[in-house]
């Protein structure tokens, strides 16, 4: 294990053998760090926290503090759970679950940039960019690629859905359905077109997606009929995933459409 003799670890700390932990790191008691993970300057791992392989946390991050629940007590065991490959850059925040038992969970494959902030009990996917300084509050879920711009706040107890892509200095607090393009305040502009070409959908799959947002947007159904329609279309796989999350968000709502309705075009050309 390769750990500047200035960094603080605690008797109680389960770190692998490979682990570089370097100046002025310190590591609480009941941390678990798995293999290949570093530890930058100045990050404090505080306590109740597990990170698996291949991590890179960056200089001033916490992880694992106490959540901003002013119901919170201290002797509650929560925890912090981190998978493999991620990269944490500088100063940012994961703070543990609140409720008695409970986690904050961030998947594999994960680049939250500079400032990021993740409440508690939030879950983060795979493959998911958080660009600087977004909020999310607690009990955000954000599904596998999806894409967040810098800057964009997240109300408590909302989800963004797998490949959506949030414009920068946005904020929300209604769900946002997979595969779509949001941006400003609660707000879909359309489909997210690049990222579900990048993914490798095969033009049926894109058709099918194309086919369910403008059932949902353009239709001119209210959020239930569009529902009720769904069920006795003829969707494929992702049709029927992209309604699956509508039907989950029916009691908070989703966000609605915001662009040109009167355009044939208007959920991209996928």
């Amino acid at each position: 294990m390769n750990v500047h003799p200035t960094a603080v670890i605690d008797a109680g700390a389960e770190i692998a053998p490979d682990v570089e932990i370097v100046p002025y790191a310190v590591i609480g008691p009941d941390v678990r760090i798995g293999s290949g993970t570093v530890v930058r300057s100045h990050a404090v791992i505080d306590r109740f926290v597990r990170i698996g392989r291949g991590n890179v946390i960056g200089p001033g991050c916490v992880i694992g503090g106490a959540p901003q629940d002013v119901s919170f007590t201290e002797d509650r065991r929560t925890t912090v759970e981190i998978g493999n490959d991620n990269v944490i850059r500088e100063h940012c925040t994961i703070h543990r679950g609140s409720a008695e038992g409970t986690a904050t969970t961030i998947g594999d494959n994960n680049f939250l940039m500079v400032g990021a902030h993740i409440g508690h009990n939030c879950a983060i996917g795979n493959n998911v960019i958080i660009a600087n300084n977004c909020l999310l509050a607690g009990h955000v879920r954000v599904d596998d690629q999806a894409f967040i711009g810098g800057g964009s706040t997240f109300h408590q107890n909302m989800r963004v859905g797998r490949l959506v892509m949030v414009q920068g200095s946005s904020a929300f607090g209604k769900d946002l359905p997979p595969f779509t393009l949001a941006a400003e305040r609660n707000a879909i502009f359309g489909l997210n077109v690049i990222g579900i070409r990048r993914a490798g959908f095969n033009s049926k799959e894109r058709e099918d997606i194309k086919a369910a947002f403008k059932l949902l947007y353009l239709s001119g159904l209210n959020l239930s009929q569009a529902i009720e329609a769904a069920a006795a279309a003829n969707f494929r796989e992702l049709g029927r995933e992209f309604f699956a999350f509508v039907e989950e968000a029916k009691k908070r709502s989703v966000c609605p459409y915001r662009g040109k309705k009167d355009r044939a075009d208007a959920a991209g050309e996928v």
